[in-house]
This record gives structure tokens, C-alpha cells and sequence, in this order.
């Protein structure tokens, strides 16, 4: 049985990178969260604080540990614990260098093919509606 990763309660798995955007179904791109956090006023399947957060905290996850410039898809199935053809699959129509796949290709692609910043929290909060009505 899964706990919540913020509260402790029975939980289930959410997909930072859903998989419709292209996340793969492992246990990197996982956040076990109970029903109020998953899918709750604030949890990221209702706000897109909450998932650009979720999103920021695994790609600078992702970072840390592909410190290096080139990974063969054999070293990244060891590391991520992704099979060897869910890789092959996703990385396809990528260029493969002599010394394997470049480190920002990998991270772009696990991302579902997009890279996010804080920046984008900061315009998030700029399209707040502020109902002041004294």
C-alpha cells in the first residue's frame, strides 16, 4: 500500500508528466498522493500551481542526477529503471552521438518534450484574477 507524500494517508500514483504529454508509467515521473492532494481543490489535476511545481521539482530532480553530457539508453534503463524498449521507443527520432544521447535531449524528452522554469510560476500568479471589491 502507497502513503500520501505529503499527508500519509492510503494514496495513489500520479503522473507528474501525465501521460497524455507524453510521461512515461515509471516510478521516476510517480508522486503517490491520497485522493485530496491528487485530485483535490489544490492538487495538480485542478491546479496548475500545484503541477508546475510537481513539473519544476522532477526536471531539477532529473538534472541532478544526469550530471553528465551523453547517456547510452543501457546507462539510462540502469539509472531510471525504464525497459530498454519504452526508451528505444521514446528516443527514436533523436540524435544518437557516438558517446550516446545528449543530457538536455534526455531530460526534454522525459518531459514530455517541454522544459520548465520559474519564471513560469511567476506569470502563473499574474493571471490570478484579484477580486478586491472594497
Amino acid at each position: 500500500m502507497f502513503r500520501c507524500e505529503i499527508c500519509g494517508k492510503e494514496a495513489d500514483k500520479h503522473h507528474i508528466v501525465h501521460r497524455c504529454e507524453g510521461g512515461l508509467d515509471s516510478a521516476f515521473n510517480i508522486k503517490y498522493l491520497c485522493s485530496e492532494h491528487h485530485r483535490g481543490v489544490r492538487g495538480p489535476h485542478r491546479c496548475k500551481e500545484t503541477d508546475l511545481r510537481y513539473k519544476l521539482e522532477l526536471q531539477k530532480k532529473l538534472e541532478a542526477t544526469l550530471n553528465q553530457k551523453y547517456y547510452t539508453l543501457n546507462k539510462l534503463s540502469s539509472i531510471l529503471g525504464i525497459s530498454m524498449n519504452k526508451l528505444k521507443r521514446h528516443f527514436k527520432n533523436y540524435k544518437l552521438y557516438k558517446e550516446g544521447y545528449k543530457t538536455e535531449d534526455i531530460i526534454f524528452i522525459l518531459m514530455g518534450k517541454k522544459l520548465y522554469n520559474e519564471i513560469m510560476l511567476e506569470h502563473y500568479y499574474e493571471f490570478i484574477p484579484n477580486y478586491n471589491f472594497a
